[in-house]
């Protein structure tokens, strides 16, 4: 009799923390520092913001509160998303063992199905979110709004018009968002030029101009982009963003917010052998994100 191959393999809460937070936190934009992340919001949270004026008068004996303070605010309420699918083990085991198992002489055991579905999985969701962080629309399947539509609907952010560019015209539309930025955020630590991957190689290409091709100190075409900045606003590629696109924020004004330890979490690889005799696997996984943000006014978008 054939050994029974059962996978059936729940996380659930805490549990399922590191495969929800491979699935959410890796998105190039979270990963590489472009968001301050709200974890363990279990409903919603409220972004508080407050604007002074008025503040500094002439002084006096007595205790005169002549200061105007504003306080407003914006939510971030996470959304509920699942992920559900079915494979058949039989159509998925040959490709999965030859694979997994290397590609050397010396292969070794592979690994359980369930975690090698599970991690392709959560890489995916990850891929997914980052687009939807920026591009996402709350009317469609399995998404939220994204920033970009937040910014639509904010008219307190500065919108620049967009054109087309190329290698001779994107510093200038560059500069156009930088000169936009106000003074309030300009020179701040954690401001960043967030934009498309086209907008940076066409940045990248206009250094390798300088010089009458010379390069950006003398380097010709050899320009990397490790750690650009255009008149001192560091650039930040957002993969997400599409293309022609160009943001000006602070980080710590840009918010992704996800339960990531809530209960709500839960990743689930079902064998229905037991079941319903079947050789079908099912894959179950529940989390909750969205963005927001704080303060419209200090956001630049380009578009």
């Amino acid at each position: 009799m054939a050994t029974t191959t059962n996978i059936t393999t729940t996380y659930a809460g805490e549990k399922a923390m590191p495969f929800i937070s491979a699935a959410l936190l890796q998105p190039t934009t979270i990963r590489n520092g472009g968001l301050t992340v709200k974890p363990n919001i279990k409903f919603k949270q409220v972004l508080k913001r407050v604007e002074m004026s008025d503040l500094i008068k002439d002084g006096t004996c007595d205790f005169t509160p002549t200061a105007t303070l504003d306080i407003t605010e914006n939510t971030l309420e996470p959304k509920e998303f699942q992920v559900n699918f079915t494979l058949c083990k039989q159509d998925f085991r040959s490709d999965w063992d030859a694979i997994s198992m290397g590609l050397s002489a010396h292969d070794s055991l592979p690994p359980s199905l369930a975690e090698y579905i599970i991690g392709k999985t959560v890489a995916e969701v990850a891929t997914a979110n980052e687009t939807i962080l920026w591009q996402g629309a709350d009317g469609n399947e399995g998404e939220y709004d994204g920033f970009l539509a937040l910014f639509a609907a904010d008219a307190a952010v500065i919108d620049v018009a967009g054109a087309a560019v190329d290698a001779t015209t994107i510093q200038t539309e560059m500069r156009k968002v930088v000169n936009a930025i106000p003074q309030t955020v300009y020179g701040k630590e954690d401001l960043k030029l967030y934009v498309s991957s086209d907008i940076l190689r066409a940045y990248v290409s206009s250094l390798a101009l300088q010089g009458g091709g010379d390069g950006y100190l003398n380097q010709g075409a050899n320009q990397g982009f490790g750690s650009l900045q255009f008149e001192g606003v560091s650039i930040f590629m957002a993969n997400g963003l599409p293309a022609g696109n160009m943001v000006a924020a602070q980080s710590s004004n840009l918010h992704f917010g996800t339960g990531l330890m809530n209960d709500q979490n839960e990743i689930k690889v079902l064998d229905m052998a037991d079941l319903d005799g079947s050789q079908n696997v099912r894959f179950v996984m529940r989390y909750t994100a969205a963005v927001n943000y704080a303060i419209g006014s200090e956001i630049v978008w380009y578009a």
